[in-house]
């Protein structure tokens, strides 16, 4: 066995035997009793945590790896109570010299011959180089709080800065759930008005009586139950940005108001004669083509090319199906942060129905499913039964035959048609070297077109 108990000859042999292999292998093992005292340290264990097996050796051990999860989640602990394993859970420990490090553990009961229970046996794995390229990777693929390989986005990734110095009016376009807010909050964050506020207000969510006191402000008795002066949203953005969304929504006295604001500066509280200066920089949103609602005269044309003066337009996510993977990892790493938890794994099969649903709701709606996943798997492996039903095929339903092997096809192809199949050019397109291309075609099967 591998406790530091009294053994017979034979029983000694065969646990000196397995020690001396524990040791010889790259990952840390340790084995803790009934009690949770740690009953074995291997040579890895020693080195990973930097904590002699002398000093490890019948110490509880939540005071020797001070893990994130120790306290309120500890892995071998729900294995002990329910005989489940815990497989490839990412967690931090603190090392003796203080230092945190990521790590992957594995855990399993420990029994003797006879089967009775001993206690646990935990191996664990350094990542700490491994989540250092991760977020090297990470990183290249990431502008703000914003994720994406894909071509379209990391377009809208490189005009962000310019657009963010310009102090232009902004305009930002796509579905519903493409993150428009997030990218006006870049812009501001980019701005030279960073320092002050960032104001949003949803304009589809106030009716028209509302609304304009939000925006403006009022005066004592401008209306009914108006007993105060009060500040409206411009006034708590002053020096900094004011997100506008769903513009469209603006009714059409608002919107007379608001472009007096962008061609003055100035607008008035309601009930009030006397002007106000605005220095406020104005992103807007929207989801619905503002052009067909200035053709219906809903939307007044000249607010139209006051605020369509820069426009940043969103893909939806149907669109850019390879960022999915790189989302679903964002929002598990964020996710699991928040709750102190271990980030989980995701089995091929729910990669496979995420890369198969067209995502009506976008980013919010990939998210919201994310999160479902993750509080009925905890630290568990994600596997389809943690999915929003109407992820997972019914019985009868051909199964999503989407794999990621058959996404990185569809971008290559893609990125070499928009390139009229210049390997060169597609390669730049797709962050990736002319000979990494090359052998990504050759594994994929993919050949450029017989010449016409």
């Amino acid at each position: 066995m591998m406790t530091r108990r009294r053994t017979t000859s034979g029983e000694g042999g065969d646990a000196e035997r397995t020690a001396v292999i524990l040791d010889s292998v790259a990952d840390g093992v340790f084995t803790v009793d009934r009690d949770w005292r740690i009953t074995f340290f291997n040579r890895a264990a020693q080195e990973i945590t930097g904590i002699p097996r002398e000093e490890a050796l019948s110490r509880p051990c939540r005071e020797v790896f001070r893990a994130s999860i120790c306290e309120s989640a500890c892995a071998l602990k729900k294995t002990l109570a329910d005989g489940r394993p815990v497989v490839n859970a990412r967690v931090e420990i603190v090392r003796s010299d203080g230092r945190r490090i990521p790590i992957s553990i594995s855990t399993a009961i420990l029994r003797d011959a006879k089967g009775e229970l001993l206690g646990g046996v935990e191996t664990f794995r350094d990542l700490s180089e491994v989540e250092a390229l991760r977020k090297e990777l990470a990183g290249s693929y990431s502008f703000a709080d914003m994720v994406a390989k894909s071509a379209s986005m990391r377009a809208v990734f490189a005009v962000l800065p310019r657009i963010a110095e310009s102090g232009s009016t902004i305009l930002v376009t796509g579905e519903s759930g493409t993150g428009k807010e997030l990218v006006a909050r870049a812009i501001h964050s980019l701005s030279p008005r960073k320092k002050r506020r960032f104001v949003a207000v949803n304009c589809a969510a106030l009716p028209e009586t509302l609304l304009e006191s939000e925006l403006f402000g009022h005066v004592a008795g401008a209306f009914t139950d108006a007993r105060r002066d009060r500040k409206g949203r411009f006034a708590e953005a002053e020096g900094g940005t004011l997100f506008l969304d769903e513009i469209a929504d603006i009714p059409s006295a608002v919107q007379a108001k608001l472009l007096r604001v962008l061609q003055g500066g100035e607008y008035e509280p309601v009930g009030s004669s006397s002007t106000v200066k605005a220095d406020v920089r104005i992103v807007c949103a929207t989801n619905r083509p503002l052009e067909d609602l200035v053709k219906e005269g809903r939307f007044r044309q000249d607010l139209y090319y006051r605020v369509n003066v820069v426009r940043v337009a969103l893909p939806p996510v149907r669109e850019r199906m390879e960022d999915i993977p790189l989302l679903v990892e964002h929002f598990l790493s964020r996710l699991a942060g928040l709750r102190g938890t271990p980030k989980p794994e995701v089995s091929q099969e729910v990669m496979a129905c995420f890369l198969s649903h067209d995502w009506p709701g976008n980013v919010r709606e990939l998210e919201n499913a994310v999160e479902h996943a993750l509080a009925l798997a905890g630290s568990g492996r994600i596997e389809p039964v943690h999915l929003p039903a109407h992820l997972v095929p019914g019985p009868g339903e051909p199964a999503p035959g989407l794999t990621l092997l058959e996404i990185e096809r569809r971008t290559i192809v893609e990125a070499l048609k928009r390139n009229d199949w210049r390997r060169l050019a597609a390669a730049r397109e797709l962050g990736i070297n002319k000979t990494t291309l090359w052998r990504k075609m050759k594994s994929l099967g993919i050949r450029d077109p017989e010449p016409r």
